[in-house]
């Protein structure tokens, strides 16, 4: 137990969660390691806190970020070998000694000098299950083991701190392929020409621009036909229309007789080739391989493979983000999408409108993914989350020296997304200031970064969002007028979820599976009569209230079934769609009734009381049948954990 002298530590799981949101909200890789184990720091009271990389074949972990006292630590690697981190590694779980670490652990010689008492650690894993690292905090006094709060906190920043480990693993793999496909094609021994569906030269590789003797500059963006005879240029033009044409599996074909090229001094040459068919995001392109066909053939067929499986990474990085798909087949949906498909290819500056939890940003991710910008970086501002002192930097960043605390140069939001798409979430808090720095932005594609007057010029498609009437704003003077048109070429409202019946079982459903694997419980489907009642509610708080709502009947779920009644708040004679607050509130103003927040510790408590109901209800008997695992419709090995965690103990 913590010595009576020592001040109490002061453990609030919302400041927690704000902690890790804002102290990491801007930052990634090696910069959010370093802000993630800061806060953690600073969330439990303690003095170290490090987040590792985990080499199993040497037993060793490398710090990516190790907080001590006051100070990051840099270049901290270990061997686990007679460390508190061995058994976590080992036994793959979380583990807590309280206090007399350095007794327990007598042969660490990094203990001492620390003057460490107590420790905690927990292993990082990945989507297979496979150890990825380790994050660990080690204190100067104990660590309460029966302050449950403490590895609440703990859990939430190793939950936040595996998904960015797992993002950088998958980034990593892309690049990878990247490599390998550009490697691949400029080490083959073939000529490879890429070309676009106007026979245009996108790219040769290193043998093309050796057989036709030139460099990139004189081929990129050129007809391929300047190194053709004029009967091979219209032969290759006429053989990639009956390309284009083809269905199924007829996407290459071998060039009878081949081609006549013309090298750029003038030479000309015969060449064996092969033309072959590729469709990307709409796009028709076309690879020409000269030379050894039987070489050509499989150089196809690795950068085929290479293009798919890093597709498929970058799927992969989407989903761990978090935003894969929008589901819904609704009319009001599907009146969003088509918009979205109206103004995805254009390079408009789009306003998505509506209330606060309905999608905004589902929509913005929407149109870059379905635009020419979609290979380029989407970055998102959420304008409301920014301290008005700092947001002209975060938006067009600044020299060293600039203001106090601007140690080194940093590039901004739009220096970020140039070639792509900048989402400005909440733009209606912008300050006036502000918004006529931006207002050039849009005009004029240019910026200066704070404390620098250098111009510098910038390539981005704006897509803003905001839950307020901006229109309202203008004429209070409290928006820009010139500003707001800008915004406003192409408005989409994403509707709010009570117009969307449709969509509700749907969405439901995928939550509800979602929280079920990750609890490890099996649920099952929503009933009739569950689905009536979700239909009936007003949702004020939209797609985030339901999802909330879902993980509440989850957490409660008894015999596998949803209790959604329970999980539904009681918050008036609103809360019925047919009910007297039925009618969509105007544009801008809020919903009529207020979703209560539920912090962790209240969720923690909600997940206890339903588990003591069914052990009750099983008179404690939690194995086979009948028992409180199989009324919960979970695993008894998990039921276990779980009272352990939340400190259930069978009455006396």
């Amino acid at each position: 137990m913590p010595s009576p002298d020592l001040p109490p530590r002061d453990l609030d799981e919302d400041a927690a969660l704000r902690s890790i949101l804002e102290g990491t909200a801007a930052e990634t890789g090696e910069g959010f390691f370093a802000a993630l184990v800061k806060h953690l720091s600073e969330a439990l009271s303690v003095h170290s806190a490090w987040v590792t990389e985990w080499f199993p074949e040497r037993r060793r972990l490398r710090a990516l970020a190790f907080w001590k006292a006051d100070h990051l630590v840099s270049d901290y690697e270990y061997d686990v070998g007679g460390t508190p981190c061995e058994p976590v590694m080992e036994e793959d779980r979380l583990i807590q000694f309280p206090e007399d670490v350095m007794d327990l652990f007598p042969e660490d010689p990094d203990l001492a000098p620390m003057g460490a008492v107590s420790y905690i650690g927990v292993p990082l894993k990945d989507v297979d299950g496979r150890i990825m690292g380790h994050l660990a905090v080690q204190d100067t006094r104990p660590l309460s083991e029966d302050d449950e709060r403490v590895r609440t906190i703990f859990r939430i920043f190793a939950a936040r701190a595996a998904a960015e480990l797992r993002r950088l693993r998958a980034e990593c793999e892309v690049r990878e392929r990247e490599e390998k496909l550009g490697l691949l094609v400029d080490s083959a021994m073939d000529g490879i020409v890429e070309l676009d569906h106007e026979c245009r030269v996108m790219r040769m590789n290193t043998a093309a621009l050796k057989v036709f003797s030139c460099v990139p500059e004189q081929t990129a963006g050129h007809d391929l036909g300047r190194f053709l005879l004029s009967e091979s240029r219209d032969r290759l033009g006429e053989l990639c229309e009956a390309l284009a044409t083809r269905s199924g599996s007829e996407r290459y074909m071998w060039i009878p007789g081949g081609l006549t090229a013309v090298r750029a001094g003038g030479e000309e040459f015969p060449a064996e080739a092969t033309l072959s068919r590729y469709e990307l995001r709409g796009d028709t392109f076309f690879t020409l391989i000269l030379r050894n066909v039987n070489e050509r053939l499989e150089a196809e067929r690795k950068i085929q493979s290479l293009t798919v499986e890093t597709e498929y990474l970058r799927e992969e990085i989407k989903q761990l983000q978090g935003f894969d798909e929008i589901i819904g087949r609704s009319d009001a949906l599907k009146r969003v999408l088509r918009d979205v498909h109206k103004v995805a290819g254009t390079e408009t500056t789009v306003l998505v409108q509506g209330e606060t939890g309905t999608g905004k940003e589902l929509v913005a991710r929407a149109i870059h993914a379905a635009s020419g910008r979609s290979a380029k970086p989407f970055v998102t501002v959420n304008c409301a989350a920014i301290p008005a002192t700092l947001i002209e930097s975060e938006f067009f960043g600044h020299e060293k020296g600039a203001f106090t605390g601007a140690t080194q140069k940093r590039d901004g939001r739009f220096a970020l997304a140039h070639g792509g798409t900048i989402f400005l979430d909440e733009i209606g808090e912008l300050s006036l200031e502000l918004q006529s720095k931006l207002l050039r932005v849009l005009q004029e594609g240019e910026f200066e970064p704070v404390g620098s007057s250098k111009t510098r010029a910038v390539d981005v498609r704006v897509v803003a969002a905001t839950n307020r009437d901006l229109q309202q704003a203008v004429a209070g003077n409290e928006f820009r007028e010139d500003l707001f048109y800008r915004l406003n070429v192409f408005p989409i409202t994403a509707p709010p979820l009570r117009e969307r019946q449709d969509d509700i079982p749907l969405l439901a459903e995928s939550f509800a599976r979602r929280f079920a694997q990750r609890m490890g419980r099996d649920i099952e489907p929503l009933s009739a009569a569950a689905t009536r009642r979700l239909q009936s509610y007003r949702w004020p708080g939209n797609v985030r209230e339901l999802e909330n709502v879902m993980e509440r009947a989850v957490i409660t779920a008894e015999g596998g079934r949803l209790d959604v009644e329970h999980a539904i708040p009681a918050i008036g004679p609103g809360a019925a769609a047919g009910g007297p607050r039925a009618a969509a509130a105007p544009p801008g103003t809020a919903p009529e009734a207020a979703v209560p927040i539920h912090t962790v510790q209240e969720m923690q408590q909600l997940e206890k009381a339903n588990l003591v109901r069914a052990l009750e209800a099983a008179g404690w008997k939690i194995t086979g049948q009948s028992g409180a695992a199989e009324l919960l419709g979970m695993k008894p090995s998990t039921l276990t954990s779980r009272m352990k965690a939340l400190g259930i103990e069978r009455p006396r």
